[in-house]
């Protein structure tokens, strides 16, 4: 019989797998180095909390997760059209920021630091994934379409698109292409997936709160994308189960817990580190990271 814990850990493997593969479209893809995917997985989470403890079902709750940060994706797109790099980098980090802010203090809406408890486990058609076994195969089963649906959507034309405009973007300008609404596509398309990723999450973990949506929270998702390597869909599923569960053995050789979280996050850290400077491809990726 499989450990409580073992599936715990391999529900969290779907969810950033979900996390990674949509950032993974929009920065290995496009070429659009995002930083407040953080905020998308915030809104996604919040939206699906909050229309769940109204009382509406879960399939409704999960698709306006998805569609609400989506439209987020499309907001943001506007003003960071003509961004790149550094410039795209800082202006994403600071939107993540903005959303972080609007939940720790709208406190009529979001209840600030106290957070949404409560929050009701998934139900379809009268069955309830009130068990982690169950609901670890929904998350894999969603984790599994996603990968298939930006899989198709990077190997059609639009996706070639995508690759043209990341490695040229005036070239494909100049072949008449709207590269604007072919980023906005990319990014609100990212989104979606990052809203329903955070839409399971709340429903797994049944509490949100300002904390779970940080900086530090993004970090493994980056991390995952980039030691998976950049433009790999493949590469991105194994790094997130590698990454998931390498940290994990601290739990058990007598490490505090309080000491574990930033352990994790100092070993991320060195990770990237040692890839950016001995693999910067990553391990199946196509292209190095600028």
């Amino acid at each position: 019989m499989i450990s409580a814990y073992f599936i715990h850990l391999l529900i969290l493997v779907g969810i950033y797998a979900i996390l990674a593969v949509a950032l993974q479209l929009a920065m290995g893809f496009t070429g659009l180095l995002n930083l407040g995917h953080i905020a998308f997985y915030c809104v996604g989470a919040y939206i699906s909390a909050l229309l769940a403890l109204a009382g509406w079902p879960f399939w409704f709750c999960f698709l306006s997760a998805g569609i609400g940060a989506m439209l987020f994706g499309f907001l943001l797109a506007i003003p960071t059209n003509k961004l790149k790099g550094d410039y795209l980098a800082l202006a994403t980090l600071g939107f993540s920021f903005v959303i972080y802010a609007v939940a720790l203090n709208w406190t009529g809406l979001t209840r600030g630091p106290l957070g949404l408890p409560g929050i009701p486990k998934p139900s379809l058609f009268g069955f309830v994934f009130s068990n982690n076994l169950s609901f670890l195969i929904l998350t894999f089963i969603i984790a599994l379409t996603s990968y298939f649906i930006i899989k198709q959507i990077a190997s059609s034309p639009f996706g070639k698109v995508l690759e043209a405009i990341r490695d040229n973007e005036l070239a494909v300008r100049v072949l008449g292409k709207n590269t604007f609404k072919m980023k906005s596509y990319a990014l609100g398309i990212s989104a979606f997936f990052a809203g329903i990723a955070g839409s399971l999450y709340a429903h797994y973990i049944t509490f949100i709160d300002p904390s779970s949506f940080t900086l530090l929270q993004l970090i493994p998702v980056i991390a995952i994308v980039i030691i998976g390597g950049l433009a790999s869909l493949r590469g991105t599923v194994i790094a997130a189960v590698v990454l998931v569960l390498l940290p994990e053995p601290l739990r058990f050789i007598g490490f505090p817990s309080s000491i574990v979280g930033p352990a994790r996050q100092m070993i991320y850290a060195l990770l990237l580190i040692l890839i950016l400077i001995y693999k910067p491809k990553g391990f199946y990726g196509k292209i190095e990271l600028e």
